[in-house]
């Protein structure tokens, strides 16, 4: 089962301040990826196993309005 780009924040214990900083990324880019994911840079992608210690391929990257309505739908 995948989960969303900020239930991986939240898994890690990190506020969406502390995450952003050790992406690099300003605070308001990371809350975006979080609501549609489907569109971030290869360089954010490749440290999010780094940053959050959860494997990549069980993050579903596009809007998180898909990610639940296909949770309603399975």
């Amino acid at each position: 089962m995948k989960i969303t780009l900020r239930a991986a924040r939240v898994n890690a214990g990190l506020n969406l301040v502390d995450a952003s900083e050790l992406f690099g990324i300003n605070k308001d880019t990371l809350a975006k990826y979080e609501k549609d994911s489907s569109n971030v840079p290869r360089s954010f992608f490749s440290r999010i196993e780094e940053v959050y210690g959860f494997p990549v391929e069980y993050i579903f990257f596009g809007p998180q309005s898909d990610f639940f309505r296909k949770l309603k739908t399975a």
